[in-house]
């Protein structure tokens, strides 16, 4: 096993907490109504095309209300608001220092979308502490795709083999793994800080 001198990290429910559930329950009382707009936003992945950033922000509203139908206005809400899914973790800040501080090199590398950036820039303060990073916006690049993977460690010099990746999903940890670099699956911080700080200390910086 090769040395790792680089962690890099999801965002999204791995550094970041993103509750689609919390949120529409406390701005949607009725559940009919939660119920539609769930299968609205995620059903037909627009999301996904948001993180993406192949399609403009005011593409994707337009589509969004038109599909929305008798739940127009309830969308609008939900669309104009959706930055209230993401909050801080506590953990997060703290564990980039001690990586830093270990002598790792420390980056991003997440499925996020321009909209998001910048309805709540202040829940990813905490990438200026980190040595860089993509966001697949700005790539026009999904995760699991091979080729943001390399366009990380092409931009930062890095040698996949040297990585650590960590991501919710297991798909994007097997695509990682694929493309050269060592990776977890991250299952909630109490489970995986161990496993990482057990997988460092066996591999240690030279």
């Amino acid at each position: 096993m090769a040395e790792i001198k680089n962690i890099v990290f999801d965002i999204g429910n791995v550094l970041v907490d993103w509750d689609w559930k919390s949120y529409i329950e406390r701005r949607f009382p009725d559940n009919e109504v939660r119920d539609a707009l769930t299968k609205i936003y995620w059903g037909y992945e627009f999301w996904r095309e948001m993180d993406r950033g192949a399609i403009s922000q005011e593409t994707i509203h337009r589509e969004i209300l038109k599909i929305a139908g008798s739940y127009e206005n309830e969308m609008e809400i939900a669309y104009q608001n959706a930055g209230e899914c993401l909050s801080h973790l506590e953990y997060t800040g703290p564990w980039i220092s001690e990586l830093k501080e270990k002598g790792y090199k420390v980056y991003y590398l997440s499925n996020y979308s321009d909209y998001l950036i910048k309805k709540r820039p202040d829940v990813l303060e905490f990438t200026k502490e980190m040595d860089g990073g993509i966001f697949s916006c700005y790539v026009k690049l999904l995760k699991p795709d091979i080729a943001i993977y390399e366009c990380l460690c092409k931009k930062y010099d890095l040698e996949p083999s040297e990585c650590l990746f960590l991501d919710d999903k297991i798909i994007n940890v097997v695509a990682a793994r694929e493309y050269g670099m060592q990776a977890l699956q991250f299952t909630g911080y109490d489970e995986t800080y161990p496993k990482v700080r057990k997988l460092l200390q066996e591999n240690p910086i030279r």
